[in-house]
């Protein structure tokens, strides 16, 4: 299964890369696939590429479902 996240940008560096935010994990990206991104936009990564922009509104709404879904699981003994 493949899993794409909404992360936040929070700093856009040379070579069209960057360092996204997301559950208080910062990791540097590629921006190679994605135009006209700027710090404080909200992207979708996968395996460490900004696939497309997302609107802030369902970025958030999205991160929100994953924390709910999360929060309720345990491991098993």
């Amino acid at each position: 299964m493949c899993l794409a996240m909404p992360s936040k940008v929070v700093d856009v560096l040379n070579d069209d890369m960057a360092i996204i935010e997301l559950g208080g994990v910062k990791k540097t990206i590629s921006l190679g696939l994605v135009e006209d991104v700027t710090a404080g936009d909200y992207v979708i990564v996968h395996v460490g590429y900004a696939l497309s922009k997302i609107d802030e509104d369902e970025a958030l709404k999205t991160i929100a479902l994953f924390e709910e879904m999360t929060k309720n699981e345990s491991v098993a003994p």
